[in-house]
């Protein structure tokens, strides 16, 4: 007699959940992949600067739906606001099949070896909550490899010092450096320091059928024209697809999963396309919906068994949320420094990437990757006017003339900076929305200031005649790069999964997301994820497969 085959349920189809599926069906397992926005199809995208991942003024084009999807902040003093994706303080990502990987700039990094180790590398810090994690950098490398290969990552680490090991090449060469990117290059290497090519999920050279990057620089917040940028809609999924083990359902928001009384999900509750209300059953559910939205699943998933939600016995669901805040500097200088020539950012210096007196973790600098006209109009000196005929006219002759050196640090992980639900503002389904509350730890101010300085000596030498500041490292988090809010850890009392991203509580529940991370590194996490989720899924067909669990 034939074994039946087991079903599995991912909820979200972004980094770490198109990956999971890709596994899971290639090793037999039927997926259903639940994802509530839709299946971006270029030609049939908004490419306004207004209505982009970057610039949200007008929306997005990549959703979530502004109307549908209201958020809840929470001020230091406890009042709060009612906000929309278009409205600051909601830091949301892309909803739609591949989420942020549609749209995304595409950097590649892994995290160092000390980021895995951030508690034995620093010690105890005062109002933090800050630990080492389950697992080295040593036993994701692996991952981050098969990530590397399969996804699609171009670069080259040789000039790179301070790089983590690597057991294999890039599959692709890195990009070369725009004009901008070679002079900042130039400079740092006179300085004594190290810049190399930056790593990018991106094709420099055609890779598994899709065509080589036109380095159009005008693509981060936007979809690639040529397909070159990789992400989980042009290379996992469809791999999982063409199995015929997988199902993507768009369009379809789940609200709930429901357990049994032998620690098990068992179910979960969804709104689909025609916004009716169902149900699906499976063997193995993995939840992929972002760090916010994730946690906001968990919460809301309640109980006899949860009364506090799945997996929140110890109030740990939701607790720690991280993103990145961004400092650097940016210089006027008195020629053309930018030439447009894409991917945009294609420098950085690792040099500051840790052990820098008075700063717990690390960050990068490197340029940045377009300066679209709306966004310019504040890239300007803190004197400068902001409107009317100077305006107009700094816009006109230094539009190619502004560089930004800038990179995001380590937010340090502390307790009270959460994600919570608000029982009393409900989305568009009746379902309570997340609560973002809390602030970044003191630290990360002091990392900030460190690391803007650093970039501005280096545009000074560069031969910028004004150079200024930006970044803050105050108030809340959350933004891009959501991480933390259902963390790895080997004890359930101060952690929400396991070294495998098992829920504690469940024998087959699993998050494949940003959540899982225990910091979230001085690096655009997306890499991580992907590796994190490669191993999760090789987890779980280990255990649900032939040897495994009936």
């Amino acid at each position: 007699m034939s074994k039946i085959q087991k079903r599995a349920i991912v909820i979200g189809a972004g980094a770490g959940g198109g990956v999971v599926a890709k596994e899971l069906a290639v090793n037999g397992i039927y997926v259903t992949v639940f994802e509530r926005g839709g299946w971006p199809v270029y030609d049939e995208h908004i490419n306004d600067e207004l209505i982009s991942q970057r610039v949200q003024d007008l929306g997005s084009a990549f959703g979530p739906d502004w109307k549908k999807n209201p958020r809840v902040v929470v001020s230091s003093d406890g009042s709060k606001r009612i906000v929309t994706p278009q409205n600051g303080g909601y830091n949301h990502v892309a909803a739609c099949v591949g989420s942020g990987t549609v749209s995304y700039g595409a950097m590649a990094w892994r995290f160092m070896p000390e980021d895995f180790r951030l508690k034995s590398e620093y010690g105890e810090v005062e109002g933090s909550t800050m630990v080492d994690w389950p697992i080295t950098y040593e036993e994701l490398a692996p991952y981050y490899s098969k990530a590397e290969r399969e996804v699609g990552v171009s670069g080259d680490m040789s000039e790179n010092p301070f790089a983590p090991n690597r057991y294999e090449p890039y599959p692709m060469p890195a990009f070369e450096y725009n004009k901008d990117g070679r002079i900042i290059a130039e400079t740092c290497k006179r300085m004594g320091l190290h810049p190399f090519p930056i790593p990018m999920l991106r094709n420099s050279v055609a890779y598994n059928g899709r065509a080589a990057c036109i380095r159009n620089r005008t693509c981060c917040g936007y979809a690639c024209p040529v397909n070159a940028k990789n992400g989980t809609h042009n290379t996992v999924i469809p791999v999982a697809m063409q199995t015929g083990n997988c199902e993507v359902r768009t369009n379809c928001f789940v609200f709930k999963i429901h357990t049994d009384d032998k620690h098990r999900a068992v179910a979960v509750s969804y709104f689909d396309e025609n916004n009716k209300e169902c149900m699906m059953e499976a063997d193995i559910i993995v939840v992929a919906a972002s760090a916010t939205e994730t946690a906001r699943l968990l919460l809301n998933s309640k109980s006899t068994k949860f009364p506090n939600g799945i997996g929140n016995n110890n109030d740990w669901v939701g607790r720690n949320l991280q993103g990145h805040a961004y400092c650097g500097a940016k210089g006027l200088f008195d020629f053309d420094i930018m030439d447009l020539q894409g991917p945009g950012a294609t420098v950085a210096i690792m040099d500051y990437s840790h052990h820098n007196d008075g700063i717990v973790g690390g960050g990068i600098l490197a340029n940045e990757f377009y300066q679209m006209p709306y966004a310019f109009s504040s890239n300007r000196p803190p004197e400068y006017p902001r409107w009317g005929l100077e305006h107009k006219k700094y816009q006109r002759e230094n539009y190619y003339r502004v560089e930004c050196f800038q990179g995001p640090i380590q937010e340090i992980p502390n307790f009270d900076m959460r994600v919570t639900v608000d029982d009393t503002v409900k989305d568009f389904w009746g379902i309570p929305v997340v609560a973002i509350s809390g602030a970044r730890h003191p630290i990360d101010q002091k990392h900030v200031e460190f690391l803007s300085a650093k970039a501005e000596e280096i545009l000074k030498e560069a031969g910028a005649k004004l150079v200024w500041k930006q970044g803050s490292g105050h108030g809340q988090t959350g933004g891009q790069h959501q991480a933390g809010t259902c963390r790895m850890g080997n004890d359930p009392a101060t952690s929400v999964v396991d070294k495998y991203c098992r829920v504690h509580d469940l024998d087959n529940l699993y998050i494949a997301d940003g959540s899982v991370l225990v910091n979230n590194g001085g690096f655009n996490p997306v890499l991580t994820i992907m590796a994190l989720a490669f191993r999760t899924g090789e987890h779980i067909v280990k255990q649900w497969t032939e040897g495994g669990q009936a």
